[in-house]
């Protein structure tokens, strides 16, 4: 088996994560290499610091995914004067490439947010801001029967194909195509000025609005007519099942201050920073990860008696005590590292010729005495 590349493993975490769930101020896809780069052994990170780059390099890691991304803002200078210039230019230098999803991950239908709120035992669980679906197309052809795979797997490694969870997605049935080339013509079924009808199999595939030029660029180039035939259909967006955040209930309920036992003990937190009263019964859940005060507006509105997120500003404890809806701060790396070793062991899963793991010397920079 071949060593898989880069563009392999980003090949799966976009099926995982779809790039088209980012954002539009995030900074995610392949921030630092080239996709031609071998990815046999990968690090998964929540933040790419000095420290991890200098173990990915001690222990011949080839991939970095962090879900923080770097050169988050515009940079002028690059170069070793900084420590992230330092340590982007030694990463460099040891043909380490690195990726990030970012909230791509956060809001991924098995995401950080849905992994967070099963793992709080949530059930019943939707998004807490639901979006309506991408832009998608349907991309129809008509192909030779022999041809049938390859056109497919061209189309699948274009960004076609992926239904949620599951990718190389496709429908074909068998028809006879009819045609008249010009004496101009290089026919590859029949002769050119002859009237044709051959056996062809009807594909179509559906494809993210932003992957649809380089699916039809890939299309052309696997097919083997001159002139295939090709149908570009626009579909409506619908309102999907994703979005961001997540909203559950508990199979009971329980007081505020027991609910925040279960998320320091389930997180490995240490401790957690509680708003409102403590002895307030709260069954309706809402959870953003990381930094994410400014969904305490959406938990409110969808009826949520209490808010988990990792961290938010001293004002969002006021306005949840305003809006007498509990508020519970699980800490940044808390609730979200635990997800980096999860995509950590799923990607060693379904990528069998690759070792992933997550590293093992990044830390919560913050400590409690």
């Amino acid at each position: 088996m071949s060593q898989p590349t880069v563009r392999d493993v980003i090949r799966l975490l976009e099926q995982i994560a779809s790039p088209e769930l980012a954002a539009s101020w995030d900074n995610t896809g392949l921030l630092l290499g080239d996709a031609a780069w071998p990815a046999g052994k990968i690090l998964t990170c929540l933040t790419l610091t000095p420290d991890v780059a200098g173990e990915a390099i001690s222990s011949g890691v080839r991939m970095i995914v962090t879900h923080h991304p770097i050169l988050f803002k515009p940079v002028q200078r690059f170069t070793s004067q900084t420590a992230e210039g330092a340590m982007l230019l030694d990463l460099a230098r040891a043909g380490i490439s690195v990726y990030s999803p970012h909230t791509s991950w956060d809001d991924a239908p098995t995401g950080i947010n849905q992994q967070l709120a099963e793992l709080l035992g949530l059930g019943a669980i939707e998004p807490l801001r639901v979006k309506p679906l991408s832009a998608t197309c349907k991309i129809i052809t008509f192909v030779p029967a022999a041809s049938l795979t390859v056109v497919q797997h061209a189309l699948w490694n274009a960004g076609a194909g992926t239904i949620g969870e599951y990718s190389r997605c496709s429908f074909h049935h068998p028809g006879t195509g009819t045609f008249q080339g010009s004496a101009a013509t290089n026919p590859t079924v029949g002769q050119a000025g002859v009237f044709e009808a051959a056996p062809e199999e009807r594909l179509e595939v559906l494809c993210p609005k932003s992957r649809l030029e380089p699916a039809l660029q890939a299309l052309r180039q696997a097919h083997p007519y001159e002139e295939p035939a090709i149908d570009v259909i626009a579909l409506e967006p619908l309102s999907g099942s994703w979005g961001s955040g997540r909203q559950g209930v508990l199979v009971q309920p329980v007081t505020l201050r027991e609910f925040a036992e279960v998320c320091r003990d389930a997180l490995h937190a240490g401790h957690v920073m509680v708003a409102g009263d403590a002895d307030r019964p709260v069954q309706r859940v809402a959870i953003a990860c990381g930094s994410a005060g400014e969904y305490l507006a959406d938990a409110h509105r969808a009826g949520c008696d209490v808010f988990v997120t990792g961290e938010a500003r001293f004002h969002s404890a006021l306005d949840a005590r305003g809006k007498a809806i509990g508020l519970i701060l699980a800490g940044h790396y808390a609730t979200e590292q635990f997800a980096m070793e999860r995509l950590a062991e799923r990607l060693s899963a379904e990528l069998t010729a690759v070792e992933a793991s997550a590293s093992r010397v990044e830390t919560d920079p913050l400590w409690f005495c």
